[in-house]
């Protein structure tokens, strides 16, 4: 039977993650989150032609956007290649995008946990508020049930 080829293709995102494991087994380079050399991509893809492009590019942002590397590329002086070895230099630039990448990521880390304490306050003023109706139906109930008795 026939199975249909969107079920059977697997996620690239997911494929992209087994990558990226593999990379971190297999490269101090990515087990380390060293900065990566400018054009690794084409140095993996030279050693491993097999490789799937879009999955390479996917995984490789994935490793680039992690909070590990872009801690380090914040510090860091030099670039390394798939062997370790150190290639050019990390530019001021990229240190600072990689700063304000994170001052971002913080930022709005901070906004989601505020929101998400407003929306359980405002959650818990609602049960109290409901609770507190309940308490004065029953009240109200009982004060009236008792009269006509």
């Amino acid at each position: 039977m026939n199975t249909p080829a969107v079920a059977s293709s697997p996620n690239p995102v997911q494929t992209a993650r087994v990558l990226l494991k593999e990379l971190q087994e297999k490269y101090a380079v990515f087990r380390d989150y060293l900065p990566l050399a400018i054009g690794v991509d084409k140095q993996l893809i030279a050693l491993s032609p097999e490789l799937n492009r879009k999955t390479l590019r996917i995984a490789l942002g994935m490793h680039t956007n992690s909070l590990r590397y872009l801690k380090g590329m914040e510090k860091a002086t030099h670039r390394f290649d798939l062997d370790g070895n150190s290639t050019d230099e990390v530019t001021e630039v990229h240190r600072s995008h990689a700063t304000e990448t994170l001052r971002e990521r913080f930022k709005k880390n901070a906004e989601q946990r505020k929101a998400q304490r407003a929306a359980e306050a405002a959650q818990e003023a609602a049960e109290k508020a409901a609770r507190l109706h309940a308490e004065k139906l029953n009240q109200l109930t009982a004060k009236f049930s008792r009269n006509r008795g």
